[in-house]
């Protein structure tokens, strides 16, 4: 998406920081922001960043906030996109509406794979080239388990979670979600039990969800006509590639269109599906190679092949040369500069 996003702040958000001992004034002091920032309802990518670091800062014990942070937030205090997802049907629900009405409210994404007895959640960033604050991204990993256990009523637990960020305190994370932490690895992300997706919300209200529900989606479609369809299409791609094949229908359900609509929209931005797809490819296989953690395997998954062979084939259609020199050349330049 072309468009730099302005981040909402969340009802109750500067509370639950003031709940920890640390007041907005400090924080905005910290962050080199004007005060107005407490009282303002949005802030740019940059701006929110900042903020977060600041408390990072401020609150001295990172590894402690991010297990008390999400316990403060009450309920009453959830936007209307978290509130939908409390009151879902069962967890899978609840989750599924957590990365979907995501996107009204960058800068990170959720990505969620089901896969064999696992049920792994990737946190990204969108729009931005800056590596997230570490406490942003373990509080948001914190809160996917806390709205699983506070739905369910049962105190879930995590098979496992990585963090691509250094932890000076694992032991109190490990209690907290159940499960070994390991840090400096590839992503963030958080591994749960398939099972436990299964399991159905104490605090599901069907009344609110037929309140909720269209209201919201009214405002993503808003949102997303903001964009070209063609934007829309290539960010949906990029981020259901792994390891499953994407079709037309697939994307088009997901607009709540039909596929002959969605061919015709993209007809007269003279582009098609396919091209979208394998432009979706070509740039995520870059951004993928670029990161020396991946080996090609893995990028190969992580753009939708099921074998090494088809992606090299397809990745010297694109670049002319193979991935692994393609690297090569990437660490090269990257050292010289």
């Amino acid at each position: 998406m072309t468009e730099h996003p302005r981040i909402k702040i969340p009802d109750g958000f500067w509370a639950g920081l003031y709940q920890l001992g640390v007041t907005a004034q400090a924080v905005a002091r910290k962050a080199k922001l004007p005060l107005t920032v407490i009282t303002e309802s949005v802030v740019t990518t940059e701006q929110y960043f900042a903020i977060w670091q600041a408390f990072s800062d401020l609150v001295g014990n990172m590894e402690a906030a991010i297990i008390k942070l999400p316990k403060v937030f009450e309920p009453s205090h959830y936007p209307p996109s978290v509130l939908a997802a409390y009151h879902a049907r069962d967890y899978r629900d609840a989750l599924n509406r957590m990365a979907r009405y995501k996107e009204m409210c960058p800068p990170e994404n959720i990505r969620i794979v089901e896969e064999g007895g696992s049920c792994i959640i990737e946190v990204e960033w969108s729009d931005t080239d800056q590596p997230g604050p570490p406490l942003l991204v373990g509080t948001t990993l914190a809160f996917l388990l806390e709205l699983g256990r506070r739905g369910t009523g049962v105190p879930l637990k995590a098979s496992l979670v990585e963090f691509k960020h250094t932890m000076n305190q694992v032991q109190g994370m490990e209690d907290y979600f159940g499960c070994p932490i390991q840090i400096g690895a590839k992503c963030n992300r958080l591994t749960l039990h398939r099972e436990d997706l299964d399991r159905p919300f104490v605090s599901y209200n069907a009344e609110l969800l037929d309140i909720l529900t269209p209201i919201l989606n009214q405002t993503l479609d808003e949102q997303r006509h903001r964009h070209s369809m063609t934007e829309i299409v290539k960010w949906i791609l990029k981020r259901s590639l792994t390891g499953d094949r994407v079709e037309i229908q697939n994307v088009a359900s997901e607009l709540r269109m039909s596929e002959r609509t969605l061919q015709h929209r993209l007809n007269d931005e003279q582009t098609s599906f396919k091209q979208l797809l394998k432009e979706a490819r070509h740039e995520l296989a870059r951004e993928y190679l670029s990161n020396l953690y991946l080996d090609i395997k893995e990028v190969a998954f992580l753009v939708g092949y099921k074998d090494q062979s088809s992606f090299y084939r397809a990745f010297r259609g694109w670049e002319g040369i193979t991935p692994l020199n393609w690297r090569a050349e990437y660490v090269n330049i990257h050292s010289i500069n």
